[in-house]
């Protein structure tokens, strides 16, 4: 039998039973407000309150659990107040099962990066950040607690802390600030939640960029605030592989593993298998949607570009024994064609496919776990995977 666990944080009312563990792998069901979620879990990014090309209707279909929104975005446009009114995001999007939404803290620290050639876009200080909006122009300022309550107006079931993500590359000084803003943030952010007493359950992120020290400096301070859940951000941005990797494992035996493990943007297959397999339970990335906009699609054997004119005129699906929409359906020839025309329901049917791999994915991997045989199933993935 498998190691048993119902933890019920101190910030909200988010309940997270672990099942089944092999090795630091593990695989859980976490309760939040808008229903449960089975760990390890990718979750499919709506950035505009939307996931690209694809109706809630197909979203349950291919057996996505949870979702998410950005915050940074929903708040410019159409604006969480107007949300609010609407509903909550929940009604608003017509989706029914949990949301979580970042901070918006990568986008707004995005900008400063992008125009690095003109007057800064963004500005810093410990109560926050200062930042002009992307479609119009207009200052706007993101706090710890500013942006707690946006999320809050949106109807979020997870909120992610602000925080500042330091580009890969970063020098030890740069890293260093931006990690003890983070922490700043987390505190009044913590404190903030308990005061408010929202409903939503709250992460806080583990920066630090690729500096060991500063990684083991972050995860026992954002750990020691007690969230409901803790992230890994700033991976993924640039650095290697390899010191992804080692961040994980300076990282992760230092946070509560009585509590969902979050890696931000991560969503390639071999590193959810090296992350799993160190014990993170929720992973996020907008490839799987942003290749299928390109024609190119994810199967077991690894990815395929659709638009390639050797699928002229082949009449097998898009991957055989994919239970899809797209493949059920359809033949490479065809999808090719849509393709190739420019027409939208070709983007549709490889964004279909793949986010359905990716659930068919996480499917195989808590199997794996329940079975004990995940080591095996990643060396047999990745032997396939090529």
């Amino acid at each position: 039998m498998g190691r048993f666990c119902v933890r019920i944080t101190s910030v909200s009312n988010l309940k997270f039973k672990i099942y089944k563990k092999d090795g630091q792998a593990r695989t859980a069901v976490m309760t939040l407000n808008h229903g449960k979620v089975s760990t390890p879990v990718f979750m499919p990014v709506g950035t505009q309150g939307t996931v690209k090309t694809m109706s809630p209707e197909e979203l349950t279909s291919i057996g996505s659990e949870i979702i998410l929104g950005n915050t940074y975005h929903l708040y410019l446009r159409p604006g969480d107040k107007l949300i609010k009114k609407m509903g909550g995001l929940h009604r608003f999007a017509h989706w029914n099962r949990p949301i979580l939404t970042d901070s918006g803290g990568f986008q707004v620290f995005s900008l400063g990066l992008a125009n690095k050639s003109k007057k800064s876009l963004v500005k810093i200080s410990e109560g926050g950040v200062t930042f002009q909006s992307h479609l119009d122009g207009s200052r706007h300022l993101f706090t710890p607690q500013k942006v707690l309550d946006i999320q809050n107006n949106l109807g979020s079931d997870i909120a992610m802390v602000l925080d500042e993500c330091a580009p890969g590359k970063s020098d030890k000084k740069y890293a260093r600030a931006a990690m003890e803003r983070t922490h700043l943030w987390a505190k009044q952010a913590i404190d903030y939640a308990k005061k408010k007493k929202f409903k939503m359950a709250i992460f806080g992120i583990v920066q630090g960029v690729t500096y060991d020290d500063l990684r083991q400096e972050s995860a026992e301070y954002i750990n020691s605030l007690n969230f409901d859940g803790n992230a890994i951000g700033g991976l993924a941005v640039g650095e290697s592989k390899e010191n992804t990797y080692r961040a994980l494992d300076v990282v992760l035996p230092l946070l509560d593993k009585d509590k969902p493990r979050y890696l931000m943007g991560v969503g390639e297959p071999e590193d959810i298998l090296e992350a799993v397999e160190r014990g993170v339970d929720m992973f996020d990335c907008v490839a799987p949607t942003r290749i299928a906009r390109n024609g190119q699609v994810i199967t077991f054997g690894g990815k395929l570009n659709m638009m390639n004119a050797k699928f002229k005129t082949d009449k097998e699906p898009i991957e055989k024994g994919c239970d899809c929409y797209a493949c059920q359906n359809y033949s490479r020839a065809y999808v090719r064609h849509l393709l190739i025309a420019g027409e939208v329901l070709g983007i549709r049917l490889t964004t279909i496919h793949n986010l359905r791999f990716m659930m068919r994915f996480m499917e195989e991997i808590r199997s794996a776990i329940n079975s004990r045989e995940f080591i095996r199933y990643k060396k047999n993935f990745l032997r396939r995977y090529v």
